[in-house]
């Protein structure tokens, strides 16, 4: 099938392309679909000094390499939508705006952030039309006009001062009393210091007032009570990020309350061969170098479930007989002294039953699927459907017993 993968990665930012490195150079047959640029927000940051290896760069360069690396093992690229998911299957389904279907055997979610918007009165409306949420984007739009930047994080500051480059004046409206910035330090003097830079303290935005296009903005005074207008000719929004999950929340993928998605070490979710990487999973640090490292994780994971799930099919769902599926622990000695106790019975019941032995440090999912936890163990299996479990003696005839020998 054409539209049959190995791993399908919805997103195109830092952490979704490097599941796609990892994926190709693992000779997985992976398809990146990304709805906007790819890069993601990073691809509309102007300067990082901070990724390993790379002592200046721009986000659109680091990016482009990062797609050129994935490019050159065979990672295929789709610009579309992801509207609707069905994780149900050991073949997963997802379909974009455009009405394509994709199945792929591991999906990886790097969908990252977006926007948080006030939704006061005349964001929405004015959207495009003197509101904007990037500073790289739409900067140069308000070559010598006054704008006004809400927000104080690093994100608020940095690109406040890119839009110094082009505009008037800057007014930066902050919540905090004169002085008190969220932003880094050395952006805050950077920030203070810059001549087309003025605040706003123990303030908030009401209004973005204008018809057709921001003519002004109403600002409250959060100690006084009292509300002024500014005259502006743009308003630039920096008050946070919000996941990029709302095509999930059908999917059966379970998220916290602000819709950012708990995983594991291996950045699994809660449905097998379902992964989450980067901004848009329960994490403490939000960076390139973080979310990359989130997708190489996913990837290699990825990997060895598909493996998992190729061998299960070929061994178990398909095997004409009946199926011994003995998990065991290499570390464990009483383990592997049962494990060969049970290679002895099988000579016997070879006509019958077929011998999987499972390691239970590498193949957990399985062990997850059948209910077990701890070894030894045996599950046996008809065309992959549990059947019973054995008790795990070491006395040969009571196995054999239990196999059903008269």
């Amino acid at each position: 099938m054409s539209n049959s993968y190995d791993l399908i990665i919805i997103g195109g930012g830092p952490a979704g392309l490097a599941a796609g490195i990892y994926g190709g150079r693992a000779k997985l047959r992976t398809l990146i679909i990304n709805k906007g640029t790819v890069g993601g927000m990073v691809d509309t940051t102007r300067e990082i000094v901070n990724y390993p290896g790379y002592i200046h760069t721009s986000g659109p360069d680091l990016m482009s390499d990062f797609k050129k690396h994935a490019e050159s093992f065979g990672v295929e690229f789709l610009k579309d939508e992801v509207v609707s998911t069905d994780f149900s299957q050991d073949l997963k389904k997802v379909t974009t705006k455009k009405k394509k279907e994709f199945y792929g055997k591991a999906v990886v979610i790097a969908t990252g952030t977006q926007p948080r918007l006030l939704n006061i009165p005349g964001e929405k409306e004015l959207r495009g039309s003197g509101v904007a949420y990037c500073a790289t984007c739409d900067a140069e739009f308000f070559q010598d006009e006054d704008v006004v930047v809400v927000g104080s994080g690093d994100q608020a500051i940095e690109e406040g001062m890119f839009i110094t480059k082009f505009a008037r004046k800057v007014t930066v409206i902050v919540l905090h009393d004169e002085g008190v910035l969220d932003c880094n330090k050395v952006s805050a003097e950077k920030a203070f210091q810059n001549e087309k830079m003025e605040f706003v303290w123990n303030s908030t935005l009401e209004a973005v007032l204008g018809e057709d296009n921001v003519e002004g903005v109403k600002v409250k005074n959060l100690k006084t009570g009292g509300s002024s207008v500014l005259p502006c000719q743009g308003v630039f929004f920096f008050v946070g990020m919000i996941p990029a999950t709302e095509f999930l929340k059908e999917s059966g993928i379970k998220m916290d309350r602000r819709c950012y998605i708990p995983v594991n070490d291996l950045m699994e979710t809660n449905l097998p061969g379902v992964y989450a990487v980067g901004d848009n999973r329960v994490k403490y640090l939000r960076q390139v170098v973080s979310a990359a490292g989130d997708g190489a994780t996913a990837a290699v994971a990825a990997e060895r479930y598909i493996e998992e799930l190729e061998a299960f099919q070929k061994n178990i769902l398909h095997s004409e007989k009946k199926v011994l599926l003995a998990f065991f622990n290499a570390a464990n000695t009483a383990s592997l002294e049962f494990t060969a106790l049970m290679e002895e019975l099988i000579q016997e019941y070879g006509d019958s039953y077929k011998l999987v032995k499972v390691d239970m440090a590498t193949k957990k999912n399985l062990a997850e699927k059948y209910g077990v936890a701890n070894a030894p163990a045996v599950v046996v299996l008809d065309k992959g459907e549990k059947v019973k479990e054995l008790e795990c003696s070491i006395d040969k005839e009571v196995l054999a017993e239990q196999l059903g020998k008269e």
